[in-house]
């Protein structure tokens, strides 16, 4: 399997750490791509141009984040990332982060593009309001699911990838003294080799 990918997209790093989690790295070819360029690889396999693509051993191409991690959590191995038990909680906190990640990553994207002053937009405004509103949401909700054991879920990597990527893009949003939980979270999760091994650079 191949992965298409880059380094600072907080997409790709949740598809490259459930493939570690699932230990199809070693299956597993990184190819480092830049979609705001004219990479011809990734518009071969991704028409919209975006990271990550997984492509399987059979030639599909796999894209959205949270679709890999459901490729991956099927085809690898060790538990699952989604248990039964608590699929449509889990499911929901994943929702929630994904959600938290679209609103700053398109916070960074269209300050690049059209500087800071964009966040006084009414569409910027949104944004902000997303993060505000879900950060302490996702603490209560995490608060109530503190996992019991040293398992780890889809929820648990798209929260932790989440909270990264705003302390790396968006440092201003002061979230790691307000939030224990989530803080708690982030802790145990740069414990692991996977996401250790996957910061944001």
């Amino acid at each position: 399997m191949e992965l298409l990918l880059n380094r600072t997209s907080p997409y790709a790093r949740i598809a490259r750490v459930v493939a570690l989690e699932k230990g199809c790295a070693d299956k597993l070819v990184l190819v480092w791509s830049d979609p705001w360029n004219e990479d011809a690889k990734l518009l071969q396999h991704n028409p919209v141009r975006r990271v990550p693509v997984l492509v399987t051993d059979d030639g599909h191409s796999i894209t959205e984040s949270l679709l890999i991690a459901l490729y991956l959590d099927q085809v690898g191995t060790g538990d699952t990332l989604l248990p039964p038990a608590r699929y449509a909680e889990i499911l929901q906190l994943t929702g929630w982060a994904q959600g938290l990640i679209d609103a700053a990553f398109t916070t960074m994207i269209t300050r690049k593009h059209h500087g800071k002053e964009i966040d006084d937009s009414v569409l910027g405004q949104r944004r902000r309001q997303a993060i505000e509103r879900t950060l302490p949401a996702l603490n209560t909700a995490y608060t109530a699911s503190l996992p019991s054991s040293d398992s780890v879920t889809l929820a648990d990597i798209v929260i932790a990838v989440a909270l990264d990527y705003i302390s790396f893009r968006l440092p201003e949003v002061e979230w790691q003294g307000k939030y224990p939980a989530l803080s708690a979270l982030r802790t145990r999760m740069l414990q692991r080799d996977s996401f250790s091994s996957t910061v944001f650079s």
